[in-house]
């Protein structure tokens, strides 16, 4: 189990508190469950170690790891639009007139209510975890709409947590497009071998490379150009690779032999215990990692409101 995207948000001391007295406690009032025969979605708490265990938090340290589940309702709305029209045009044709808005919003809620109760209902599965010490919400997913559902439904749980999507001080594309440029860069960090440069003049103009050597000529000239890196591959340490994007997204999110070696050698016993092995390097590996974007993104953690 090793997070593959990464969508950040920040979080004050206080809200960190809200984590931690009574927290597991408040997690079983917010359990996942099936969608009824009318609901399109659900979304409430999954044990992160799997099924058959009851924990619904885990917490190693200040790390707490926590699964959003629940249930969404595949109903296409190819298949709602096709019916809504069948009852119009019949309408139409016992009238000798089309029905008007709000009737065709009644008939849509009828057909809504005819087919959500047979519609297959699809789980779903969205980790993160939370950084008390340090102040990071990291959520697994590209999808910035994602990452803040699973946000709300921690605010939703404890009743307050304000945690703020990333409001860098540094301009993203210009730091990404300084390391393509060959800038220095953080310590232990390397360019990857794929990017994505946007020409800045809203012409469109967009340039993807991959399994390709950032330090070519090639890339150098559409920098002279004035295109701008939107999206870089970077290695650090030997230990990690992923693509950062210019809203800070992490992707493509990878832990090296160098960091997994330890995982290797060491035998456990149950999936449980691996999942719990793999989720203490992940974080661990982490941290440093978030604070070095903190530092060079100027990246600030909330203060409390007075």
């Amino acid at each position: 189990m090793f997070f593959r995207n990464l969508t950040l948000f920040r979080f004050s001391t206080a809200a960190a508190e809200a984590l931690a007295d009574g927290f597991a406690r408040r997690l079983k009032k917010h359990v996942a469950r099936p969608c009824g025969p009318l609901e399109l979605s659900t979304r409430g708490w999954v044990a992160p170690l799997g099924r058959g265990e009851a924990a619904l938090e885990f917490e190693l340290g200040d790390f707490v790891w926590l699964t959003l589940g629940g249930e969404d309702k595949i109903l296409p709305p190819a298949t709602v639009n096709a019916a809504v029209a069948e009852r119009v045009d019949k309408l139409e044709a016992e009238r000798g007139k089309p029905p008007g808005g709000r009737e065709r919003k009644r008939l849509k809620e009828e057909v809504l209510n005819e087919l959500l109760p047979r519609a297959l209902a699809r789980p779903i599965r969205v980790n993160g975890y939370c950084d008390r010490k340090t102040g990071w919400a990291v959520v697994d997913t590209p999808s910035a709409k994602q990452g803040e559902a699973f946000v709300s439904h921690i605010r939703a749980t404890v009743e307050s947590f304000p945690a703020v999507p990333l409001d860098p001080g540094e301009s993203p594309k210009a730091v990404l497009t300084d390391w393509l440029a060959g800038g220095k860069m953080p310590e232990g960090w390397a360019l990857g071998d794929e990017c994505e440069l946007k020409d800045p003049g809203g012409r469109g103009a967009v340039v993807r490379a991959r399994r390709l050597d950032l330090d070519s000529g090639e890339v150098r000239e559409h920098l002279k150009t004035g295109k701008q890196a939107s999206q870089l591959g970077l290695v650090v340490e030997e230990r990690m690779s992923f693509t950062i994007d210019e809203n800070l997204v992490i992707r493509k999110l990878r832990f090296l032999e160098a960091a997994t070696e330890s995982l290797e050698e060491s035998e456990r016993d149950s999936a449980v215990s691996e999942s719990q092995a793999r989720f203490a390097l992940m974080s661990m590996s982490l941290r440093p990692l978030l604070a070095t974007l903190a530092d060079t993104f100027k990246l600030a953690r909330p203060r409390e409101r007075h």
